[in-house]
């Protein structure tokens, strides 16, 4: 499985938001990722 094709910048954005090791940000399945920040934007809507 390839990388991401996301900037440095992003990675470093989404490894905050979702307190995530960058490298871990890099190689997770897109799918998953996708999943992760809908949750994510769920959590900040209901706050």
């Amino acid at each position: 499985m390839k990388p991401l094709q996301i900037s440095p910048d992003t990675a470093i954005k989404l490894a905050e938001k979702l307190k995530l090791p960058i490298e871990q940000i890099m190689h997770m399945p897109q799918h998953i990722l996708l999943q992760k920040m809908m949750e994510l934007d769920k959590k900040e809507k209901q706050e």
